[in-house]
């Protein structure tokens, strides 16, 4: 299926984004999962098949008004035949795994239709109509996940949700080639999540930790007792998940060290989101050197009089702005002087340090609008405040 055939034309993009199985197939535009009735009142699912009118990639005016179609010939909810759309009925090839039963004819008044949209959604709702009134809950709408064919695609199957919302062009704001995440606990884990969504080609996870109980209580998602006893190592565990839907998920299996920072300096942009100090620093300095921007996240969270406290800190490091970063970032490696070292930690603080950090991100990417960029925010919870640093505009610098 040609993904970048549909997404060039309206018609096709809008059957697609409503939901509709929608595959081009050489010259053939075919529908599938269309809910129909049979003789014996049974609901069954069929393949529109219609001729597609091309001029170079854009749709042109279809030809004909005449459709195909694979399944048994449709019935009205009663079970009598749908005459007033019989056209013929013959088993036809129409390419080597591409097979039709019968043709429809349903002329619109001004005798052509205008679109494919338009002819599809004609004897979609024709069909479905009959459908429901048997069984409400019949759809022609996603009931198989729409595979990517595009192997040089981030995903395995097709991102409708940014078609669906109109932002399919501002989300390609966000196919950068590489990015890592330094350290998978309750933050990084987060950020994976929501980077995992977007069309990065390649994600690199760096951690040395393995996956134990304690950290299925503040990451994403639910780990079953055959995952937990695996003790596999974080980055293992979860790529295994977010490859389901990523091709480009790859897992690096340590704490990052010297040996890493030529990897990691090949970077296009990095979340470190580890808590050792002296490494963290190494880290920063070798990015810095090889202008590569970055985003810090910490976390303190402490319990005072039976309540906890704390806040949730994101520095945001470009080659335009670096030097407020000593300032904010803590590189002790004792816990009990490092404020974004401490062991207590809840999921939804986790999720939301990562959110903003990952919001930040896609500001730099220019998805998000800010007139002000802040390269270090916090989040306090006494005050439920996000206070943020502002920055001149023109320093803005991925």
């Amino acid at each position: 299926m040609s993904q970048k055939l549909v997404d060039r034309n309206p018609d096709l993009r809008r059957l697609r984004d409503e939901g509709y199985s929608v595959e081009v197939r050489d010259g053939y535009l075919v529908v599938s999962d269309i809910p129909y009735v049979d003789s014996q009142r049974t609901v069954r699912r069929g393949v529109l098949v219609s001729e597609l009118t091309m001029l170079a990639d854009r749709t042109q005016r279809p030809s004909t008004h005449v459709i195909r179609f694979a399944g048994e010939f449709p019935c009205s909810n009663v079970g009598a035949p749908i005459e007033a759309i019989r056209n013929q009925s013959q088993r036809e090839q129409l390419l080597p795994d591409l097979f039709v039963d019968h043709a429809f004819s349903s002329k619109p008044r001004i005798g052509y239709y205008a679109n494919y949209y338009e002819k599809i959604r004609t004897y979609a709702d024709i069909l479905v109509g009959y459908a429901q009134a048997i069984d409400p809950t019949a759809s022609p709408l996603f009931v198989r996940p729409l595979v990517n064919s595009d192997a040089e695609g981030p995903f395995h199957y097709i991102d409708t949700a940014s078609s669906r919302a109109g932002i399919a062009l501002l989300t390609k704001k966000l196919n950068t080639s590489r990015v890592a995440i330094v350290g998978l606990g309750g933050t990084g884990s987060y950020v994976l999540d929501l980077i995992a969504k977007t069309p990065i080609e390649e994600i690199h996870l760096f951690d040395g930790d393995k996956f134990f109980q304690h950290n299925a209580f503040r990451a994403p998602g639910a780990a079953s007792m055959e995952e937990l006893g695996r003790s596999a190592y974080k980055v293992d565990y979860f790529r295994s998940i977010y490859s389901h839907m990523h091709r480009g998920i790859v897992a690096h299996p340590n704490f990052v060290g010297r040996a890493d920072l030529d990897f990691l300096q090949s970077m296009d942009f990095a979340f470190i989101c580890m808590d050792s100090g002296s490494a963290k620093q190494m880290l920063m300095e070798a990015l810095k050197a090889a202008e590569r921007s970055f985003i810090d996240v910490g976390m303190g969270i402490e319990l005072a009089d039976d309540v906890l406290t704390g806040m949730a800190r994101v520095t945001t490091s470009t080659p335009g702005h670096r030097d407020h970063v000593a300032d904010c970032v803590s590189f002790a490696d004792n816990a009990a002087d490092n404020l974004y070292a401490r062991n207590i930690q809840i999921a939804e603080m986790n999720a939301l340090n990562a959110a903003l950090a990952v919001i930040q991100w896609k500001k730099l990417c220019g998805f998000y609008f800010d007139p002000s960029p802040g390269f270090n925010t916090t989040y306090v919870i006494s005050t439920n405040k996000l206070i943020k640093d502002e920055v001149r505009e023109d320093n803005v610098a991925m």
